[in-house]
């Protein structure tokens, strides 16, 4: 069977349709928010500089969020956290057009609104693939992560193009309603998820134990926090989040310079930050679909190698002059990094504990996503002194030389201690 099969196969599943078409609902509008608050940043005196604080309170949060959000997951049935996750957002993100429309929308809100969103951006992060292995059977997550990355994409693709369409036609402030529609659908399809989500309990030392339909169940664990603990023994774990740390350093110092390039050296204004933003996520989209098409038989060396290859393609931001090489650049950064993360996933899911999903993942995750505020912080001051060639060397120095140590000096057959014995 092949592996689109399988990802079409698990969309017959009524909860899993369900959720995930939640989550891809949330993302669609999440695509709007960045270049929305963006351009609304952009357009007030010292605008570089205000985007750069935009973008590390859009960051910076995940770190103090995502290590509540592990034990969250780990104690409460999912559906219930993502709903009320949503419900919150949705109604956060909703102040800025409301206090717009009333004339007093304060100069500090964009950035209070980034911070609500950096701070609760892991739930969703974490949740959906942490449920991912109790809604499919096992033989199904690595098409199934595909399907999610691919999902993740096409909507971040349309999402970022409708709103540079739209800011030109209702405003920066109006577009931020299409993603409080968004939070509030994805928490209507996630009370309408009836198979329980509630935490995996670790049972007697013996096998993983399943479900008639091949779905997990019960499953055995080590005491929580010994098992956490072991994360830090295995090497394939440690290794890959370092060198994806590094790499969303240099996609925190993208995130500013996008529409610092669409302000100020590319044609076309809010519509070409679209175009950019879309053009990671199309790249992003064809990427995931050739990770669920073909898995490498060692993934840890193909991970690397494409790891060193995303990286160069930051190098396309030296060519301002040509537009069309910046966007082929970022759409290269997306399809090189996409099955990065399919692959990384799925080697994650097996060798940790499905009692620790949710805490092992929103860790790990947290982990990841706290390092892009260090490359906003990199590259303001570069962009505020116009040294745009210095800041993509840097990019493809930082997203890319990590990559050669997944290349050569890891092996995937690394011992997981004890996190391997759970699974």
């Amino acid at each position: 069977m092949s592996d689109f099969t399988r990802s079409y196969r698990a969309l017959r599943t009524p909860d899993f349709r369900r959720l995930w078409t939640g989550a891809t609902l949330s993302t669609l509008g999440d695509g709007m928010t960045f270049v929305a608050l963006s351009w609304l940043v952009l357009a007030r005196p010292g605008g570089t500089t205000q985007l750069g604080l935009l973008g590390v309170c859009y960051t910076a949060p995940v770190l103090v969020g995502g290590l509540a959000v592990g034990p969250v997951l780990d104690r409460f049935d999912k559906r219930t956290v993502l709903m009320v996750d949503s419900g919150f957002r949705a109604a956060v993100v909703a102040t800025i057009p409301l206090t717009v429309a009333l004339g007093a929308m304060p100069t500090w809100l964009p950035f209070v609104v980034a911070g609500c969103y950096g701070l609760l951006k892991m739930v969703p992060l974490a949740g959906f693939p942490a449920a991912i292995p109790q809604l499919v059977a096992d033989h199904d997550l690595d098409s199934v992560n595909a399907l999610e990355s691919l999902s993740f994409s096409v909507a971040s693709v349309v999402g970022p193009a409708a709103a540079g369409v739209l800011i030109s036609q209702i405003g920066a402030a109006n577009v931020l309603i299409v993603d409080s529609v968004s939070f509030l659908l994805f928490a209507l399809t996630a009370r309408t998820v009836r198979r329980p989500l509630r935490p995996l309990r670790p049972l007697r030392p013996q096998r993983p134990l399943a479900n008639a339909d091949g779905l997990g169940g019960q499953v055995p664990a080590p005491p929580r926090s010994a098992a956490l603990a072991s994360l830090r023994g295995d090497r394939v774990i440690v290794a890959t989040t370092l060198a994806f740390m590094a790499f969303n350093i240099a996609e925190g110092m993208l995130m500013v310079a996008a529409p610092w390039l669409a302000k100020n050296h590319l044609p076309g204004g809010a519509g070409v930050l679209g175009a950019l933003l879309s053009a990671t996520a199309a790249g992003e989209m064809v990427g995931a679909a050739l990770a669920g098409h073909r898995q490498p038989r060692r993934r840890l060396p193909a991970i690397g190698l494409l790891q060193i290859l995303a990286g160069t393609a930051f190098l396309a931001l030296l060519v301002t002059s040509q537009h069309l090489v910046v966007i082929a650049g970022f759409f290269a950064v997306g399809m090189l990094s996409a099955p990065m993360t399919v692959w990384a996933q799925s080697l994650r899911m097996r060798r940790i504990a499905p009692a620790l999903h949710g805490r092992a993942f929103a860790a790990l995750r947290t982990l990841m996503q706290s390092t892009p505020p260090i490359g906003t912080a990199l590259v303001t001051p570069l962009l505020v002194h116009s040294q745009l060639a210095i800041a993509a060397v840097v990019m493809a120095a930082v997203a890319g030389l990590p990559g050669l140590y997944l290349l050569f000096a890891v092996s995937e057959e690394s011992p997981t201690r004890a996190v391997a014995t759970a699974t």
